[in-house]
C-alpha cells in the first residue's frame, strides 16, 4: 500500500537528494509546493515526487541550469515526463543486459 504523503526525509532518502536541496527547489520552482501542516512540516505527494524526479532529470541528465529546467517545465512538462520515463526504462534494460552478460561470462 502506497502512502498518500511522504516527509521530506523520506523523499530525500528515496531520491538520494539532500533535504536542503529540496527546500531550495521549492523556492526555485513554483510548481513544487508540498503540503504543510500547522507546524510547517512538509508533506510530499506522489505528484510532488514526480516533479522532483523531473527536475533531477533536467538538471543532472540533461545538464540544464535551474533557469533552463524551469523554462522546460513551464513549456513542455509532458514531453519532459516522457523523456524521463524513456531514459529510466533504458537504464533498467541496460542494467539487465549487463547482468545477463556477466552470467554468460561465468558459463
Amino acid at each position: 500500500m502506497e502512502k498518500l504523503f511522504y516527509s521530506i526525509a523520506e523523499v530525500s532518502k528515496l531520491l538520494n537528494i539532500n533535504a536542503s536541496n529540496l527546500r531550495f527547489w521549492e523556492k526555485e520552482f513554483k510548481q513544487l509546493k508540498p503540503k504543510r501542516n500547522n507546524k510547517g512540516t512538509r508533506f510530499y505527494s506522489e505528484e510532488d515526487i514526480r516533479l522532483v524526479k523531473q527536475i533531477m532529470f533536467l538538471v543532472n541528465e540533461q545538464n540544464l541550469t535551474l533557469e533552463g529546467a524551469r523554462q522546460k517545465l513551464n513549456q513542455k512538462k509532458d514531453q519532459v515526463a516522457k523523456q524521463q520515463e524513456l531514459i529510466e526504462r533504458l537504464k533498467k534494460i541496460r542494467k539487465e543486459l549487463k547482468g545477463i552478460s556477466k552470467a554468460l561470462d561465468r558459463v
